[in-house]
């Protein structure tokens, strides 16, 4: 299929996903979460796919996350939301079936940490770096970074990453438990597409089998009832001064002048 925001390759059994908005650092708008959620709709009903591969357009970026800009730009669909299955189409997707690996070839931040948190294996390029910095502009990680990233790695390391906001580079994000595997920026496609390859040679029948499982003890664990309820408290940080002074002081790129209301 063809996109506007997003490309998409099959390698045999393999699907490569590549966002692309390079100019914004791959950064997720309405728009392109529309259809990353359509993409990976398509991935789960092809029967000759069996694996994905996601990644970013560029050097710098795997995604920036949310597209500020645009959110505050007062284009009709600037305020929508995510779709129904989550940040980039992934983060409240509990029935794919199919792997997917995140080759991080940049910097990830705050819905790209949580995209490829939502994937299921994180390769990463030794240039990568990750961070959840929603409180320095007024948010927090309300898609799936809260819950994911204090499942994988441990509450208190989370917690400080969390709430400091602080960035990490892939050396220590292999040490917490962020990431697989890092390897060598040049080597980071070829070493994704390596993996998927060795999944592809696997049962697809048998690792369906384990997703499901996988799938069934998100949902024994509450996940998608804890995000639900992140959604309201986001709604409702949304009414906040501090929220909109933290927008508005990242599209100005100034410091925010938090008042605590």
């Amino acid at each position: 299929m063809s996109y506007e925001f997003i490309t998409t390759e099959q390698r045999g059994n393999v699907l490569l996903v590549t966002m692309n908005r390079p100019e914004v650092y791959n950064a997720v708008h309405y728009p392109m979460h529309v259809e990353m959620s359509d993409c990976w709709d398509a991935f789960a009903a092809a029967e000759d796919q069996w694996v994905a591969v996601l990644t970013g357009a560029g050097d710098k970026a795997f995604t920036a996350g949310n597209d500020l800009k645009y959110t505050a730009s007062g284009a009709p669909d600037a305020r929508k939301g995510l779709p129904p299955k989550g940040f980039s189409g992934l983060s409240s997707r509990f029935d794919l079936e199919k792997p997917i690996i995140a080759a991080v070839n940049g910097f990830a931040m705050g819905g790209g940490f949580e995209t490829a948190l939502s994937c299921d294996i994180i390769i990463a390029s030794e240039q990568a770096k990750f961070a959840l910095p929603e409180v320095k502009v007024g948010f927090f990680a309300s898609a799936s970074g809260v819950q994911r990233l204090s499942r994988y790695i441990g509450r208190l390391a989370a917690q400080e990453m969390m709430i400091t906001g602080r960035t990490i580079m892939a050396d220590e994000a292999l040490k917490l438990g962020c990431c697989n595997e890092v390897v060598p920026h040049d080597q980071l496609m070829d070493r994704a597409m390596e993996l998927a390859a060795e999944i592809a040679n696997v049962s697809p029948s048998s690792v369906k089998a384990t997703k499901r499982i996988l799938n069934s003890m998100a949902v024994a664990d509450g996940l998608p009832e804890s995000l639900d309820y992140s959604r309201e408290v986001q709604t409702d940080l949304a009414k906040t001064e501090d929220f909109r002074e933290g927008v508005q002081a990242f599209v100005e790129k100034r410091k925010p002048n938090w008042v605590n209301r």
